[in-house]
């Protein structure tokens, strides 16, 4: 049930999921949530946090940077973490 309950999150941007990831925190640290409300949330905020995961290691994968040659010319790129 809770992965029905949650399907919108996985059209949610980066940013969408950590404002609603942060509202969930906000909402149990004030601690007067009912307990099965608590549970709903936090099970919310799960999925959140899964969504915003793979959304950052998509984004690393893609980000590269440009090899230079002796004299300071581009000859092509590999991936940031690569050294």
């Amino acid at each position: 049930m809770t992965g029905e309950v949650n399907e919108d999150v996985k059209a949610m941007s980066f940013e969408q999921a950590l404002d609603a990831l942060e509202k969930i925190v906000d909402d149990l640290e004030r601690g007067d949530v009912p307990l099965d409300q608590s549970i709903r949330i936090y099970e919310r905020g799960e999925a959140l946090k899964a969504h915003c995961d793979r959304l950052l290691k998509a984004a690393e994968d893609k980000v590269e940077k440009i090899r230079l040659s002796r004299d300071g010319k581009p000859v092509g790129v590999e991936p940031l973490d690569s050294d």
